[in-house]
């Protein structure tokens, strides 16, 4: 089902923060280029006999499980390509001309994130299909790119269903028919004789489609959990209110100026009949102490 609300993704002009090469896929040509420039340099090479290809391909390829699959392998087999056309429809016609909207999209991290998950996914669905569907591919270590760059083409044509695109530059076919047509023949090609892990390619291709779904129609597994109503896995806990009453007592109420009430008093007794004989006799009959305290107190009062 292709995502068709393309107002959801701000689609990038050619200027304007628009770039031919964002950071993460010229990062990503770069450093499967250079491994492929070294594997095939050093693959030359022998150890005891050994050639170092057929190391490099045991320790870094996807070997399957139980005859030399590493953890690791996951990641590095989807730096290792088996030749220059590999590389070439990889980084080229795969990654470079379907993930560079892609990424000025979604932006760096979030574009590395997808691009490797799908190759994970990818290297899964070969490992635990493959030995049923397609035995022949249980082999030898599987190489390439191919599965995160079909999780890669799902978001492209999820995200720009009617985008034309021109097979061999003359045929235009819209996004999300050239990405059905994908599956499809990939499906078709499931146990054939041909050296294509296709497995690999779906797998890669669900992972990114499953992603989109999440990522564009808001599938919030925290809400739904939430939902579920299970007891303290994301519902923060409320302290409960205390009920330690018995240990309060009421409280009393202290005046901090009671003990000058009585100093207020007399000294207040003593400006008013000040006030008094300023009345009666004038300003010039008070003496310098009944001055002094009145200046005193006009201070106070400012």
């Amino acid at each position: 089902m292709p995502y068709t609300n393309q107002g959801n993704y701000y689609r990038p002009s050619m200027f304007g923060g628009f770039s031919f090469f964002p950071p993460m896929i010229k990062m990503l040509l770069i450093v499967n280029t250079a491994v492929f420039l070294l594997y095939s340099f050093f693959g030359s090479f022998t150890m005891d006999g050994v050639p170092l290809r057929l190391a490099f391909d045991y320790y870094l390829g996807l070997m399957p499980l139980g005859h030399g699959f590493y953890l690791w392998q996951l990641i590095t087999y989807q730096f290792i390509h088996a030749n220059f056309l590999h590389l070439l429809f990889n980084m080229v016609f795969g990654l470079w001309m379907f993930g560079m909207e892609v990424e000025n999209t979604w932006g760096s991290k979030k574009f590395l994130t997808f691009y490797l998950a799908c190759g994970v996914a990818a290297g899964i669905s070969q490992l635990i299909l493959a030995p049923i569907l397609e035995p022949s591919q249980t082999l030898g270590p599987t190489v390439g790119a191919s599965g995160a760059i079909f999780g890669v083409l799902i978001a492209f044509g999820m995200m720009f269903p009617d985008r034309y695109i021109y097979i061999w530059f003359l045929l235009p076919i819209k996004a999300k028919y050239f990405v059905m047509a994908l599956i499809a023949l990939g499906v078709l090609s499931v146990g054939g004789n041909d050296n294509i892990a296709n497995l690999a390619h779906l797998g890669g291709a669900l992972a990114g489609y499953l992603y989109m779904l999440y990522d564009t129609r808001g599938f919030k597994l925290r809400a739904k959990m939430r939902s579920m109503n299970v007891p303290g896995m994301f519902a923060p806990k409320i302290p409960k209110p205390y009920t330690g009453y018995k240990d309060v007592v009421d409280a009393k109420v202290f005046d901090i100026q009671e003990g000058k009430k009585d100093d207020r008093s007399d000294l207040q007794k003593h400006i008013d009949d000040i006030l008094d004989k300023i009345s009666q006799s004038g300003y010039q009959s008070l003496t310098e102490e009944e001055k002094k305290i009145l200046f005193e107190a006009s201070k106070k009062l400012n």
